[in-house]
């Protein structure tokens, strides 16, 4: 007897041949008086190797690409997912969603569920970091066709057939079956097709207790508890696959898509005026950081800097005395990217720093910024690696009218391309191993994508618990691009997105559009890059304003401090995005840093900080939905979390000098409040308002509080 797995495999239709020419005199006398038989009409055709299958799977949601780029989650985030799958005539189809980890053998299935037009949804959830695989099978589903099907009959005679014919089905069923499943459907099965046939031979004269007895057959064969039993051992002999292999996703931990980052230079951390800033220093500025809220500690390059083509003070050509220059030329004798700058410490500094951060639940986030200045090693041992201008020097950075003398990007057209992979791949490696394990990326739009997307794959597959934020202000395909090769995070265009219209429409694709699976914004309101001319020399409340929108229209979203809390907002020159005095170039002096300082908003970062850690509505992008307003200074939006037990709606004045009032209409069913009204709690002030659906007023005064963070306390 063939087993159950050599039964499901159909033998192909073998391709016939014709046969070869052959002189009639060698043949023997007999055969030649047989006519040879007829040749088949047309062209050879191939069958195909599962004609039987007739479930169809049309497409599955959502995938990047066809597949060709991998959808992301992190670890306990549902993947829901969509497919459009049928079958010719009126046969039932079952659908499957399938999931398992990359390396695992067997899939976890769960079963979708139809919503209307052929399409199919469910969800699953993967429970650890790491390469994971979805996909979707389906089957035209032989029994529950004929549980419809009977459920349609009235027939006795036709009933009785359809329960012969169901029987049949469970006692196959009951041969798939395991334990004892497989003896009660046998059972259960004999029963029927005893019943029915029993019932079959009446006579005339005992149809009126056939009748009941039929009706009691067909009660019996459309039994929940026979379906549901049934149905654990569906023949899917003939299921077809979208794809047998799976399409990619990628499970980060939570803080990839929720974070809160502080930038801070080590340098300017020292406390005494003109002293340079060690490890040390920032370590002592740690409480400060986490009073704040933060839970990332992003670090500029903390290598050696070249000393050759040094830029001085407010990015000025020729550098003086004491000038430090800019930790983006990296490199010099003390060594290159695996190195710390002597003046801020040692190995086992930074070290202690990282541990340090992490005891009060901070990470370190460190640059990776893969260009070199003239004097770092790798310019000198490995010269192919760089771009040579026709008089044989070597082609530093430059982004017209910008020029960055000090800095010499990688040639990655290189022949020695393997080599420089490979030793760039060794960064990554080492500040691994020192404990870092998140990486702000800077430029990588500069570089090659095949490389970015050979590295991050390499290093996740060792660390899958690894992140990287892509600082990429460029177009947007370009940016889209970079996340579908692997970036954890990405920058956004937040900075230059002011008025409501923008905001709406570029946070609506952010969290709706086709992105959405894979591009996971961390929005900033300022970078040591970027002073945006709406923070020139403005009042407080511009810096209060855009800190809300930054950290609730976005679930990442970070800050370049002291200067943004200290509300530092004067540029090198006017409709420059350059701070004067910029810590590129300098070493700054901030002094003290505490929440109550009066030239401080600390102490208001810190409360929004503990709203968005409190409110699980702020910790994703995926619900986020914009309300109507009166006025068009005023923007409000809102979120809710998973389970819709956690709402909460954001409402800001982004006019930093007037007061602002007006209409916000507002969906209360949306929102967790089926009674239409509610109570509104300020999280920002302490204040409750008594809401209703529909239009709500709301005054802010800019000199006073900005917005309001409004937590949905339920029905009024």
């Amino acid at each position: 007897m063939p087993t159950e797995a050599q039964a499901d495999k159909k033998p192909r239709r073998p391709r016939a041949k014709p046969a070869a020419a052959v002189p009639a005199t060698d043949l023997p006398a007999a055969a030649a008086a047989t006519p040879a038989p007829a040749a088949p009409a047309g062209p050879v055709v191939d069958l195909p190797d599962e004609g039987q299958a007739r479930a169809v799977i049309d497409a599955v949601l959502p995938q990047v690409d066809a597949g060709r780029f991998a959808v992301k989650r992190v670890v306990g985030e549902a993947l829901a997912v969509t497919a459009h799958a049928f079958t010719d005539g009126h046969d039932k189809v079952r659908v499957r969603l399938c999931l398992r980890k990359e390396g695992a053998d067997a899939w976890q299935e769960t079963e979708m569920q139809a919503v209307g037009n052929d399409v199919w949804s469910a969800a699953c959830t993967p429970d650890a970091q790491g390469r994971w695989r979805y996909t979707v099978c389906a089957w035209v589903d032989h029994f529950q066709s004929w549980r419809a099907e009977l459920l349609r009959r009235l027939d006795l005679a036709d009933i009785l057939i359809a329960a012969r014919v169901g029987a049949e089905l469970v006692r196959q069923a009951s041969e798939r079956a395991e334990g004892d499943d497989r003896a009660r459907l046998a059972r259960l099965a004999e029963n029927l097709r005893s019943r029915a046939e029993q019932a079959g031979r009446a006579t005339i004269a005992e149809m009126d207790s056939v009748s009941q007895e039929v009706a009691s057959i067909k009660a019996a064969a459309l039994s929940e508890d026979l379906a549901a039993l049934a149905d654990l051992y569906p023949d899917r002999s003939h299921a077809v696959w979208w794809s047998p292999e799976g399409l990619p996703l990628v499970v980060d931990r939570e803080r990839a898509a929720f974070s809160s980052w502080y930038e801070m230079f080590p340098r300017s951390a020292a406390l005494e005026e003109g002293r340079h800033g060690t490890f040390k220093d920032v370590q002592a500025r740690l409480p400060y950081v986490a009073e704040m809220g933060f839970d990332v500690l992003y670090l500029p390059p903390i290598h050696p800097i070249g000393r050759a083509r040094r830029k001085g003070r407010n990015n000025t050509l020729v550098a003086q005395e004491g000038d430090v220059g800019s930790p983006w030329a990296i490199g010099a004798e003390e060594g290159g990217h695996k190195d710390v700058l002597p003046a801020l410490g040692t190995p086992e500094d930074f070290r202690e720093l990282v541990r340090a951060a992490n005891a009060l639940g901070i990470e370190l986030a460190l640059d990776i910024a893969f260009q070199c200045a003239p004097d770092h090693p790798y310019v000198k041992a490995h010269p192919d690696w760089f771009r040579k201008r026709p008089d044989g020097s070597v082609q530093y950075a430059e982004n017209p009218p910008k020029k960055y003398q000090d800095i010499y990007p990688f040639d990655f057209e290189t022949p020695d391309w393997r080599a420089m992979w490979l030793e760039l791949k060794s960064v990554f490696d080492h500040w691994i191993g020192e404990g870092v394990r998140i990486f702000r990326v800077d430029n990588p739009h500069t570089k090659a994508f095949a490389f970015w997307e050979w590295v991050i794959t390499a290093v996740k597959a060792e660390h899958p618990d690894v992140l990287f934020l892509a600082e990429a202000f460029t177009r947007p395909k370009v940016m889209h691009r970079l996340a579908k090769l692997g970036f954890s995070q990405s920058y956004t265009y937040f900075t230059w997105r002011n008025d409501r219209h923008e905001l709406m429409e570029y946070f609506t694709e952010l969290a709706h559009g086709p992105g959405a699976d894979y591009y996971r914004p961390n929005a900033w309101p300022n970078t040591p890059d970027i002073l945006n001319e709406h923070l020139h020399h403005g009042p407080r409340a511009i810096f209060m304003s855009r800190l809300v929108l930054a950290a609730t229209l976005s679930a990442s979203y970070g800050i370049y401090g002291p200067p943004y809390e200290l509300l530092q907002g004067e540029p090198v020159k006017p409709g420059s995005e350059e701070y004067m005095d910029s810590e590129k170039y300098q070493v700054r002096h901030w002094g003290e840093l505490t929440l109550d300082r009066p030239d401080s908003i600390a102490g208001f970062i810190a409360t929004v900080n503990r709203i968005r850690k409190e409110n699980a509505a702020l910790h994703s992008n995926a619900s986020l939905r914009f309300f109507d307003t009166s006025n068009p200074y005023l923007i409000a939006y809102a979120k809710r979390d998973a389970d819709g037990r956690n709402a909460v709606l954001t409402v800001v004045n982004i006019d930093a000098t007037f007061t602002q009032s007006g209409w916000v209409h507002v969906d209360a069913a949306w929102l967790g409040a089926d009674g239409g009204s509610f109570v509104a709690e300020d999280l920002l002030t302490g204040q409750s308002f008594q809401w209703q659906d529909g239009g709500n007023f709301v005054m802010l005064v800019p000199s006073q509080m900005p917005a309001h963070v409004i937590k949905i306390r339920g029905n009024a």
